[in-house]
């Protein structure tokens, strides 16, 4: 690391003002900031003084969604053989996965720091840190035959238009990875859902009687009556919620694995990133909707067989957990009081019930959950610091 340093501080004067590469210092300060710590200093205001800057948090962010990374790599492959209904090593499981899926995070990666890099350039400030997560979670969340031009336009635009346009980093009023996700579903929904996205199989083929749906899809059309990938109707629904959660199923490559999301939650709270208070609300808020669709269900819509879906089961299908951890709890576009983080997990939990049940047009939605919440979170804000307003002054006018 010694060397690493020394020459970053020997081509410096280069990217200085008045070095030949002054207008790309961006470029540069990125580089020598992510590698060590800044020797910034602050000129003016209150400032919290403490080892933790925004890279370093971006960092263990990053560190919390290797877990989904990995698994999603193995289940990749291990859906590919599964539809070939070919025997493969563990190796040749990892291998093809990573062959899908390292694509899609240099994609990810190139087109969203490139814009960034473009936009310090002609603003003249540094290289801001928060696509370093985001440049992770919009791969996560992608089928995994996605093409890669549809994952450069959709980075593209959720940089562009949910980031920079109102100011970058930590002015963006949605997340910036779940509107890439968005912007694809409506612009390209055949290429979103279906069979056919969620399994790569040569060819483009897969054997007889092999369905690629997620379970969610599954779900909609067949109740609790889930069927595993080989067209074989499980045994229980307790067999199908351990499939679920253990993520040995066709899906986004960072949702599948309920564990792999648990472990990346310990890390955030751990860690103190994260807001237990979202993710705890919003799980609460999906748990009690699941029940009341459950209970009602019969009686008011008998031929939705959604309904029937045990609510336990809907916690563990679709992307609703990995949105919950990694996407509701957003410092930025979240709440920011600590009520109004109770209030806008669990109404996330809530509308993601809502809208994956009553309209299975849009299955995944915690989606266009998080994403509504997200534009009501300055709203839920206000109305909290306005009732601690009112108590305080009930207190003064008692005393």
């Amino acid at each position: 690391m010694k060397f690493v340093e020394n020459l970053l501080d020997n081509v410096k004067p280069i990217f200085d003002k008045g070095g030949k590469l002054e207008k790309l210092y961006p470029m540069y300060d990125a580089l020598e900031t992510f590698a060590f710590v800044p020797d910034h200093t602050t000129k003016k205001g209150a400032h919290i003084r403490d080892s933790i800057d925004m890279k370093r948090t971006m960092f263990l962010v990053i560190v919390a969604l290797i877990p989904c990374l990995l698994f999603g790599i193995y289940n990749t492959g291990y859906q590919h053989y599964l539809a070939l209904q070919e025997e493969a090593s563990f190796i040749d499981m990892v291998l093809f996965g990573l062959w899908k899926a390292l694509p899609l995070i240099i994609v990810s990666y190139g087109v969203g720091l490139g814009v960034e890099f473009i936009f310090c350039i002609i603003k003249g400030h540094s290289i801001q840190e928060g696509f370093l997560v985001s440049g992770m979670l919009i791969p996560l969340i992608m089928p995994m035959d996605v093409p890669l031009w549809m994952v450069a336009i959709a980075t593209a635009f959720a940089v562009l238009i949910a980031k920079e346009v109102f100011g970058g980093t930590g002015m963006n009023i949605l997340n910036v990875a779940l509107t890439a996700r968005a912007f694809l579903f409506f612009a390209y929904p055949t290429m979103m859902s279906g069979n056919k996205v969620w399994v790569n199989a040569e060819g483009g083929t897969v054997v007889d009687g092999y369905t690629g749906e997620t379970l969610l899809s599954q779900a909609i059309t067949q109740g609790a009556n889930f069927y595993n990938t080989a067209g074989v109707q499980y045994a229980s629904v307790s067999e199908s919620f351990m499939d679920s959660f253990l993520g040995f199923i066709p899906g986004s490559i960072g949702e599948t694995s309920v564990l792999a999301i648990l472990i990346g939650a310990a890390i955030l709270l751990w860690t103190g990133v994260a807001s237990w208070r979202i993710i705890i609300s919003g799980i609460a808020g999906g748990a009690v909707m699941g029940l009341i669709f459950n209970l009602v269900g019969p009686e008011v819509a008998p031929e939705n067989l959604y309904l029937q879906v045990p609510w336990w089961h809907q916690l563990v299908i679709g992307g609703f957990m990995f949105g919950v951890v990694f996407m509701a709890t957003d410092p930025v576009s979240a709440a920011q009081t600590e009520k109004g983080k109770l209030i806008y997990g669990f109404l996330i939990g809530i509308a993601a019930m809502i809208i994956r049940i009553v309209n299975p047009a849009y299955p995944e939605g915690i989606m266009l959950a998080i994403l509504f919440m997200n534009v009501m979170a300055p709203t839920i804000d206000h109305y909290v610091i306005q009732g601690n307003i009112n108590k305080r002054l009930k207190r003064l006018k008692t005393a």
